[in-house]
């Protein structure tokens, strides 16, 4: 039987029915017995289960769920998309963010630029990474990547995973807006086609700041909001204790943004979760990046830079008194 992996309260079904399965094959080994009838019923009993769970999840669960800590990140996506990889460091005026992670690669025999933020997976790294939250230097450094790639003529592919652009002051200091605003105008008028994959968490500036694409794709249990649920708490109501109730209302998940057509689609993810099988979920983003790349690659460049601009400038709704 393949190994479940479950952390959140609302999979404590799954993790009962599994326990239940290991003793019924602990008894049976003991005794002899065949209990083939006993397993198969509780393995059916298990897969509904799981089906069950994982197709009515409400926003704060998909927000769990894309914070597991065994989640694939932007490293662990270049290591089993790409044939090689070369990274790239520094803004060329500050430093180099950790946060965020870029260079050239090769998929398929097609050179990409591929851009991502890197939370990191034990304390440690995270720290190295500064939880995936980028400075000002970070977006300078992905802008001085996506222009490199511009004049090589290379595709660029974006991984997004933030719990937001670094609120310290000395980010500001150093003109963290002024760098979100310059990624967003730069990468909407960008000469080659990209592409965006939220993978994780996908919030506020800290994630458009390389989210303008082609197209923008969400694996199926992640987030992408102006603002995080503990954040919208503690805002309205001046408390952390209704987060569950502000997911809901922000209606941030992968569903509520396909239906108010934010995004151009859903990539279905393993059931569990996208940390139930990497490989799995590493080969369906590669195939939905090769079949994109394919169309925009024949592109001519006015009709890529116009149609990305109308796809954004259409967003969102306008009432005239």
């Amino acid at each position: 039987m393949e190994e479940i992996k479950t952390s959140f309260d609302f999979e404590k079904p799954i993790a009962e029915l599994v326990q239940q399965i290991e003793k019924v094959n602990q008894v049976a080994e003991k005794t002899k017995v065949d209990m083939s009838a006993t397993i198969r019923e509780l393995e059916e009993k298990l897969d509904l289960t799981r089906k069950s769970i994982y197709s009515n999840m409400t926003g704060w669960q998909e927000v769990q769920m894309s914070r597991h800590a065994e989640r694939p990140q932007t490293l662990d996506y270049i290591r089993m998309i790409c044939d090689d990889f070369i990274e790239m460091h520094g803004d060329r005026t500050v430093k180099d963010d950790k946060a965020i992670i870029g260079g050239f690669g090769t998929i398929s025999g097609q050179t990409v630029m591929i851009i991502g933020h890197q939370k990191g997976k034990n304390t440690k790294e995270r720290q190295y990474r500064n939880f995936g939250m980028a400075n000002p230097e970070g977006y300078r450094k992905a802008l001085r990547l996506m222009r490199l790639a511009e004049k090589f003529n290379k595709p660029v592919i974006s991984f997004i995973d933030t719990m937001g652009a670094y609120p310290g002051l000395e980010a500001e200091e150093r003109g963290q807006g002024e760098a979100i605003a310059r990624n967003l105008l730069e990468m909407s008028v960008l000469k080659v086609p990209i592409l965006c994959f939220i993978v994780g968490e996908g919030a506020s500036g800290g994630a458009l700041g390389i989210g303008i694409g082609d197209k923008v794709y969400m694996l199926e249990h992640t987030w992408y909001s102006v603002i995080s649920p503990e954040s919208c708490s503690s805002i309205l109501w001046r408390s952390w204790d209704f987060k569950e109730r502000a997911a809901e209302c922000l209606k941030l998940t992968s569903a509520d943004m396909f239906g108010n057509r934010l995004i151009d689609g859903i990539i279905p993810e393993p059931l569990g979760g996208a940390h139930q099988n990497p490989e799995q979920m590493a080969e369906t983003v590669k195939a939905q990046i090769l079949t994109d790349l394919k169309t925009l690659t024949a592109t001519k460049t006015e009709k890529l830079i116009s149609s990305r601009i109308d796809k954004f400038c259409a967003m969102g709704v306008v009432v005239e008194d």
